[in-house]
């Protein structure tokens, strides 16, 4: 499927906010990290963030999306600020209940998330959409900015590991991110249709920049962009793509990003990160403890901004994101003259 397979009418998104829009493909918390900054830079109702729902799984019979859930709890300022997921001042009566009677508690649950859980779950087995849904929660929440699904279809992340395959909440909670992996495949992923609104503001005329937010490359942007037409629509996008590196130094900030590289027998590096996005990305933002890789990067005729991203607080978030949005203005498309199959990471 190419991007003009895809090509939907303007109803969305674009045709009620004709104006230029920045575009965010994100994660859980580093991504939010930086889209609570865009939403302090500019003007939030132009900001569209793509989530992740290859973390989406049913526990205790509700459907959960984490990191919609994060996206959401971040931008309305809701969010756990130590932990950086959940709700903040969240009460866990219901998870100590559950103790007593024996049941599942290894995936917590605050009382208040709860709620969004139960109310997707219902509306879900009514028949609305999980776009739909996000899109209310997200006008409840008082969020300006457009939150969307990457699909409204089942994508779901399998980690494969020395110990066997596991669903990806059993991987990173259950089992904390223990088990070696050798592979990840997105179950679901090849038949999911993107988002009609995903695909319309790639093809807007008021589009001015697609961000790939310092999330997890292979377990929160990868299931994005295995979604059919996904790869193929960033590529024939008229506007510059702009990566900022999950790598600091050498290491991830937070989670099992260089864990996972170095099991993949692939190198925690900045270059390597954008060597894996190189078939359709222009601009990558490397941290200043990575600026010697930045020729590296510059030979795959990927334009490079040396700075700071360390996302500690507000203010550090809101640089950051001013940083991104300057460079996206000044980044030229590039010509993407490259072998579009077989690219990995290292290679």
């Amino acid at each position: 499927m190419t991007s003009s397979d895809l090509k939907v009418s303007s109803k969305h998104f674009i045709s009620e906010s004709p104006v230029s829009t920045i575009l965010a493909l994100s994660g859980g918390i580093g991504g939010a990290k930086l889209a609570l900054g865009l939403t302090h830079t500019m003007s939030p109702e132009k900001l569209m963030i793509v989530g992740n729902i290859g973390d989406d799984f049913v526990h205790c019979g509700l459907h959960i999306s984490p990191d919609l859930d994060t996206l959401m709890y971040t931008l309305s300022g809701k969010s756990d600020p130590e932990k950086g997921w959940g709700l903040a001042k969240e009460s866990w009566t219901v998870m100590q209940a559950l103790v007593e009677l024996g049941g599942e508690t290894w995936f917590q649950l605050g009382d208040r998330d709860l709620a969004t859980h139960l109310e997707r779950t219902r509306r879900l087995s009514e028949g609305d959409s999980l776009s739909d849904i996000t899109t209310d929660f997200c006008h409840k929440f008082g969020i300006s900015s457009r939150i969307i699904p990457a699909s409204n279809d089942s994508v779901r992340t399998i980690v494969e590991t020395t110990e066997g395959d596991f669903k990806f909440q059993n991987y990173f909670v259950q089992n904390r991110c223990q088990p070696i992996v050798v592979g990840l495949r997105f179950q679901g992923a090849d038949k999911a249709l993107p988002h009609p609104e995903f695909i319309e503001i790639l093809q807007s005329p008021f589009l001015k920049a697609v961000l790939i937010c310092p999330s997890n490359p292979f377990l929160s942007i990868d299931p994005i962009l295995a979604v059919q037409g996904v790869r193929e629509a960033l590529q024939g996008c008229s506007v510059p793509v702009i990566a900022v590196s999950p790598i600091i130094g050498f290491d991830s900030v937070k989670g099992p990003t260089a864990k996972i590289m170095r099991e993949l027998g692939l190198p925690v590096s900045a270059i390597a990160v954008a060597n894996y996005y190189r078939d359709f990305l222009d601009g990558f933002i490397l941290d200043t403890q990575d600026e010697k890789e930045a020729s590296e990067i510059q030979k795959m005729n990927i334009s490079v901004k040396v700075a700071d991203i360390l996302m500690k607080d507000l203010a550090t978030k809101t640089k950051l994101a001013n940083i991104v949005l300057d460079f996206s203005n000044n980044c030229n498309k590039r010509n993407l003259n490259l072998q579009k199959n077989g690219l990995s990471c290292g290679a």
